[in-house]
């Protein structure tokens, strides 16, 4: 059996992922519908050997007859067009922050909280977690089961990528300029230059100083692991790297855990690949995540700050795990479940 699946956002960064992660893995696509800006409608994409064109979701009169959406256009687009789809028949998977804290709309990562699918007929729509939060949660899980958490303080270094192809570009350029010994461009999509630099700036400040890059890693980690107690201290950092986020974690434990148990249900759990022997230089980096599904942990050891607690590196595609492929995971789940 077959689906009728549109994208909406198809011509951007996550959305072309969404074509790549529906093919490797895949999903039974009967019909596939393309959406995206007027500035985009005509462009032609390729699925499976066959190209298609991209239509103006704008002009669209009805959405008639679509199971599952997936979308990654931006939060005021699917607050506009996500009911619509839903008002029609479909399932909206919305990568967005629209949703997220929407107590009718399940927040979800396949790998931490399947269970959540079932509220999905509340409104029709599931929301997709941001990128920092579910490779936190997927490495925090196991550890959660095994000792529970009382505090999380993470510090998150994240690439370019989150910020859209328009941002690659920016330290594309910088970086160009700077090589070349020109003078290098003021930014315009990361608040300060990105090329040779950190910047400990993501998204908007809000009360308290903290970002609401910063905020969304505690609200929706509490949302997703349906626990309102547990505290969770972000600082979210920019780097000059094009994909992958990587995150500095330390939590306190309810429980004492050694670092070998931990590796232990970390190694079982699913979704993560444990790369850890720092004796011979093995841990995960960013590049190690490009282009792959899983999130990789590595650098765990006993936290000297936490009694008792864990410190470890978490590392994943925020493109794909981060994004599309999650979405897609999402997706799956519906199917498995028979919910469309």
């Amino acid at each position: 059996m077959g689906y009728r699946v549109a994208i909406v956002g198809a011509t951007g960064e996550v959305g072309r992922t969404f074509l790549k992660v529906l093919e490797e893995r895949d999903f039974p696509v009967d019909e596939l519908l393309l959406f995206a800006s007027e500035r985009s409608e005509g462009t032609k994409l390729t699925f499976r050997g066959r190209e298609y064109e991209v239509k103006a979701l704008s002009k669209q009169p009805s959405f008639k007859g679509i199971d599952i959406a997936l979308f990654s256009a931006g939060g005021s687009i699917s607050k506009e067009y996500a009911p619509k789809f839903a008002q029609d028949g479909a399932v909206v998977v919305d990568n967005s922050s629209a949703w997220r804290m929407d107590p009718d709309v399940p927040l979800i990562v396949p790998e931490v909280n399947p269970e959540d699918i079932k509220f999905f007929d509340r409104k029709r729509i599931i929301a997709n977690p941001n990128c920092s939060t579910i490779q936190m949660v997927v490495a925090l899980k196991p550890i959660y089961d095994e000792a529970g958490i009382s505090r999380v303080v993470v510090a998150t270094y994240q690439s370019v990528s989150g910020a859209g192809a328009k941002a690659i570009r920016e330290l594309e350029d910088q970086t160009r300029a700077w090589c070349e010994g020109r003078e290098i461009p003021q930014p315009k999509y990361i608040a300060r230059r990105i090329a040779f630099n950190a910047v400990p700036h993501i998204d908007v400040f809000m009360e308290g100083d903290y970002t609401r890059e910063e905020l969304k890693m505690l609200n929706e980690t509490r949302k997703i692991m349906h626990d309102e107690n547990i505290k969770v201290s972000a600082t979210a950092v920019r780097i000059p790297v094009f994909y992958s986020h990587s995150e500095a974690v330390h939590m306190e434990t309810k429980k004492a855990i050694s670092p070998e148990r931990a590796r232990e249900v970390l190694s079982r759990a699913p979704g993560v690949i444990v790369m850890d022997d720092p004796e011979k230089g093995i841990y995960p980096t960013a590049i190690d995540a490009q282009g792959r599904d899983e999130v990789f942990v590595g650098r765990i050891r006993e936290d000297i700050a936490f009694t008792p607690g864990l410190a470890m590196w978490v590392v994943a595609d925020n493109i794909r795990k981060g994004a599309a492929t999650n979405t897609v995971q999402i997706a799956e789940l519906l199917v498995k479940e028979g919910l469309v």
